[in-house]
C-alpha cells in the first residue's frame, strides 16, 4: 500500500498450483458439459453393464455374469475417458489453436497437461463410483485387494492418456476423431471386455492379451472376480505400455 486508501497493482502470474488446479476445474467442466463426452465415458458403459449383466447373450463362465463384467467395463471407463475422449478433445483444440494460446499463457505445457491428467482422474472417479454403484445394485460380489485395483487403474490410465496425447498430437482433428472411435470399438470387442479372450484362437489371444485394454481388463478380473494377489504380469504390460504413449507424446506432440 503507497498511501492511506490507495493500493499498488501487484502484476504477475497466480502460483502454478493454483493455475493448474483452476484448469483441470475448466477441463472437467468442459468435459462433463459435452454430449459426445458423456455418451463414450457414461452411457456406453452403463447400458453395457445393465444389458449384458440383465441378459444371457455371451457366455462369461461359471457364476453370475455380473462378476466377469463389471471389471471389463471398469477398464472400458478408464479408456473411454483418458483415451477416447481426451484425444478427441484435445486434438479439435489443438486444431483451433486452444492449445497454441493456453501454451503462451503464464500456464506452463507441462502445467497444461498436468491439468488434463487432473481432469482425467477426476472424471474417472465420477465414472466408478457410479458403475461400482449400479454393479452392486446387480449383484456384484468383488475380491482382492484395493491396492492392486489402484495400480491397475492408475497405469491404466496413464498408458491410454499417452497413447491418446500421441494421437491428437499428431494427427489431423477429423483423423483423430475417426481413429479414437475406431480404436475404441475393436478394442471394446477383442479387449476382453464383454467377449472373454479364451473364445479367441490361441494365436489371436496371445496378441490380444498384450494390449493394453486386455491387461486392465484382465488384471481387475482376477483381483474383483478371482480373489488373485497383485498381478504384475498385466501390471507390467501396463508399465511398458505407458512409458511408450507417454514417451512418444513428449517427443511428437504438435501444439500446432
Amino acid at each position: 500500500m503507497s498511501a492511506a486508501g490507495t493500493y499498488t497493482p501487484k502484476p504477475g502470474a497466480a502460483p502454478l498450483p493454483r493455475m493448474i488446479a483452476a484448469q483441470a476445474a475448466l477441463e472437467t467442466r468442459m468435459l462433463l458439459r459435452n454430449g459426445e463426452q458423456l455418451l463414450l465415458t457414461v452411457v456406453i458403459p452403463t447400458l453395457l453393464l445393465v444389458l449384458f449383466s440383465a441378459v444371457d447373450i455371451i457366455d462369461t463362465g461359471k457364476g453370475e455374469a455380473v462378476d466377469f463384467l463389471a471389471p471389463g467395463i471398469l477398464a472400458l471407463a478408464v479408456m473411454s475417458t483418458a483415451f477416447t475422449g481426451q484425444a478427441i478433445a484435445t486434438g479439435f483444440e489443438r486444431r483451433y489453436g486452444v492449445l497454441k494460446r493456453l501454451g503462451a499463457s503464464p500456464l506452463p505445457r507441462w502445467g497444461l497437461m498436468a491439468a488434463k491428467t487432473l481432469s482425467v482422474l477426476v472424471t474417472e472417479i465420477l465414472q466408478v463410483a457410479l458403475l461400482t454403484a449400479i454393479a452392486f445394485a446387480l449383484g456384484w460380489s468383488p475380491h482382492g485387494d484395493p491396492v492392486s485395483v489402484l495400480l491397475l487403474l492408475l497405469l491404466g490410465t496413464a498408458a491410454f492418456s499417452g497413447l491418446g496425447l500421441l494421437m491428437a498430437g499428431t494427427l489431423k482433428a477429423e483423423a483423430t476423431l475417426a481413429a479414437a472411435n475406431l480404436v475404441f470399438l475393436l478394442l471394446l470387442v477383442g479387449g476382453g471386455v464383454i467377449v472373454p479372450l479364451d473364445k479367441f484362437p490361441g494365436a489371436v489371444q496371445s496378441a490380444l492379451g498384450l494390449l493394453p485394454i486386455s491387461a486392465l481388463s484382465e488384471g481387475l478380473r482376477d483381483v474383483l472376480q478371482h480373489g488373485a494377489g497383485m498381478p504384475w504380469a498385466e501390471l507390467g504390460i501396463l508399465a511398458v505400455w505407458a512409458v511408450l504413449g507417454l514417451g512418444a507424446a513428449a517427443k511428437f506432440f504438435r501444439w500446432e
